[in-house]
């Protein structure tokens, strides 16, 4: 019985989150032959006050620019120096 836990930081709407539940349900029945009753999946969503990348939490790198010191913003996925 496969189990999937996929972590969001912020938040998602209903509609959002049933499809991202059928969309990894269809691909572990495609991929893995897996019986899509016996997949199960939970989506947690963290707040982006309890999550921080690059040396700070999410909430104050995706504030507007005039409440940030630097005035810039981040991307947790972005190379250094872009």
């Amino acid at each position: 019985m496969p189990f999937v836990s996929i972590r969001l930081a912020g938040t998602a709407s209903k509609q959002q989150k049933a499809g991202i539940v059928a969309d990894v349900t269809r691909s572990l029945v495609e991929r893995l032959g897996k019986n899509p009753a016996a997949v199960q999946i939970v989506i947690e969503e963290v707040s982006t006050e309890n999550y921080g990348a690059g040396g700070q939490l999410i909430a104050d790198r995706d504030a507007p620019a005039s409440n940030q010191s630097s005035g810039t913003r981040g991307d947790a996925h972005a190379e250094p120096g872009r």
